[in-house]
């Protein structure tokens, strides 16, 4: 049925909302609930999917809103449509030439269709993205403290308001992750309880797990846990003439990212399986980085696996497991 609608390419930005099809051409709308409703009663409804980019906050009103009307709708990664325009060789950057471009990709991929989050993930997602803003405030502060307890400056009014400024981010910090917590244990009390039992593992990294995954559904493997939050290992090879070396991607949340590594250092002492693949590593001349970033991903397979079995972590698993023959 999918496939006989017309696609609808849509460019969203802040203040407009830029259609186009092969038929109808160029039309534009106020990114607003009224464009909206314009936009909707402009077309067909029921005859076209509608296939947009995940562009921050802007798009996601109108998602929402193509969605509740029944209309067919798929959000984009722009990495995958600033692909796919660098492959048509196109110069221009304009709101239109974007929705064209837009409309092409979906007709040349037929992309999935996109249904929103449950009420309890998007608001989890909210705390993250306030809780990632307070980290990256907590960390200019200290910053800045640093920088003039090193020139001897020890005391004053600037002094006085930084360490006043970090104990309320703090204050704000500690607040939010206990009401994620709270939130978390409320949808997920299975998951996180069974995740707290992997060694290594503790509340705030179990809890930021579970609100960035939604609890795991949305993922197919541990390895595409991994690339989320930017732990798999990318090799640059090509030819006889490079040879890059092999590092993590970092392009998932760094927040989570760095609970991770932090876990690795327990988990590499206490936890049985993480613990012989730390050795392993070291044994073989690697470097210490290097097998702490291996047992990071080993917590995640743990995890993961954890999210999708239902029962709470046996380091001895495998060894009670009967031998295939």
């Amino acid at each position: 049925m999918d496939k006989i609608k017309e696609k609808l390419g849509i460019d969203v930005s802040k203040a407009t909302v830029d259609c186009y099809t092969e038929t109808l051409g160029h039309s534009q709308y106020i990114n607003n609930e009224k464009g909206w409703k314009e936009l909707v009663s402009s077309f067909l409804a029921d005859s076209y999917h509608v296939v947009m980019e995940a562009t921050g906050t802007y798009h996601y009103g109108l998602a929402v809103y193509l969605y509740e009307q029944g209309i067919a709708v798929s959000v984009v990664n722009p990495l995958v449509i600033k692909r796919f325009i660098q492959m048509k060789l196109q110069r221009n950057k304009t709101d239109k030439s974007d929705a064209r471009m837009i409309y092409e990709y979906a007709c040349h991929s037929n992309p999935d269709q996109w249904q929103p989050d449950s009420e309890y993930v998007e608001t989890s997602k909210n705390y993250l993205s306030s809780l990632e803003l307070y980290a990256r405030q907590s960390t200019m502060l200290k910053n800045r403290l640093h920088s003039l307890t090193a020139k001897g400056i020890k005391r004053g009014r600037v002094i006085t308001s930084l360490k006043r400024q970090i104990r309320q981010v703090q204050h704000e910090i500690d607040y939010l992750e206990e009401d994620l917590e709270v939130l978390v244990k409320a949808n997920e009390p299975e998951l996180y309880t069974a995740l707290r039992s992997i060694q290594g593992i503790g509340k705030k990294t179990a809890m930021l797990l579970i609100a960035n995954t939604n609890g795991f559904k949305d993922f197919d493997s541990s390895k595409q846990v991994s690339a989320f939050f930017g732990l798999a290992p990318t090799h640059r090879e090509s030819g006889s003439s490079i040879r890059g070396r092999s590092r993590i991607s970092k392009k998932g949340n760094p927040r989570v990212r760095s609970h991770l590594f932090l876990c690795s250092f327990t988990a590499s002492q206490c936890n049985p399986q993480c613990r012989a693949l730390y050795q392993r590593i070291i044994a073989k001349g690697k470097s210490k980085k290097l097998a702490l970033i291996a047992v990071a991903n080993k917590l995640i397979k743990q995890a993961y696996g954890i999210s999708k079995s239902g029962l709470i972590y046996d380091p001895y698993y495998r060894s009670t497991m009967p031998k295939s023959n």
